[in-house]
């Protein structure tokens, strides 16, 4: 129990989050209107992203300094998590950008597939599933576990350019971005955020780091138990 503790407020936070995100009232602005209320999955799973392919680059770091093929085995796991959120992330954007950008803001479709902000996540997206592909393609552990650090280290590098650098320095529909009108950003000063949000949106962001770290310990588990069976054949 006492080792669970925190997988059992991952739960109470998501169940809270859900409930209180479809439930509460949130200010009626323009072009977003209620489809703001994706604020608390949308973003909060780009945060949870972020941090699960920040631990992975760690972990890389770590399998270089020490050849600890344990260390290979963490980035995996947690760089696999995060690509899994970072597509939950692009569909969810998509979705919410339908309602606004399409609806609202009479955009074209052509538009919005030339967006910067959906065209650097899906480059993040691919790089990162080239990764994976990059692992598959190894039979010798320690050679694909080099391989792979490196390339890791490589993809994190590009992450932040492709998804927050780059569509920032263009113009860009996405909230946030110089020239865009399409909103709110939801972070980019302490007041931007209704206060009634900020109460459901940051224990969100917890909620769901902490279930990406149980999805990826699991994982990372179940891994280390096929390799340990494989190696004492």
């Amino acid at each position: 129990m006492k080792k669970s503790w925190w997988k059992i407020l991952s739960f109470v936070i998501l169940v809270y989050t859900v409930v209180a995100g479809f439930l509460s009232k949130v200010p009626d602005l323009p072009i977003i209107h209620q489809s703001i209320r994706n604020l608390y999955f949308h973003v909060c799973m780009w945060f949870a992203m972020m941090v699960m392919f920040i631990i992975s680059f760690i972990y890389s770091i770590k399998y270089l300094s020490s050849s600890k093929y344990k260390n290979d085995i963490y980035a995996s796991g947690y760089a696999s998590v995060g690509i899994y959120l970072g597509l939950l992330g692009y569909i969810t954007g998509a979705i919410w950008a339908n309602y606004t950008w399409l609806t609202d803001q009479n955009q074209s479709l052509g538009s919005i597939l030339k967006e910067p902000k959906l065209i650097g996540a899906a480059i993040a997206i691919l790089i990162y599933g080239a990764y994976f592909v990059l692992r598959g393609s190894f039979t010798d552990i320690d050679k694909k576990a080099r391989v792979t650090a490196v390339y890791n280290i490589f993809a994190f590098a590009m992450l932040f350019p492709s998804i927050w650098i780059i569509p920032r320095m263009v113009g860009s529909l996405h909230p946030g971005a110089p020239g865009s009108d399409s909103g709110n950003p939801a972070l980019n000063a302490q007041n931007d955020l209704d206060a009634g949000m900020r109460m459901i949106f940051w224990p969100a962001v917890i909620g769901w780091c902490l279930l990406s770290t149980w999805i990826a310990t699991l994982r990372i588990r179940i891994q280390l138990l096929k390799d340990k069976t494989l190696l004492n054949e």
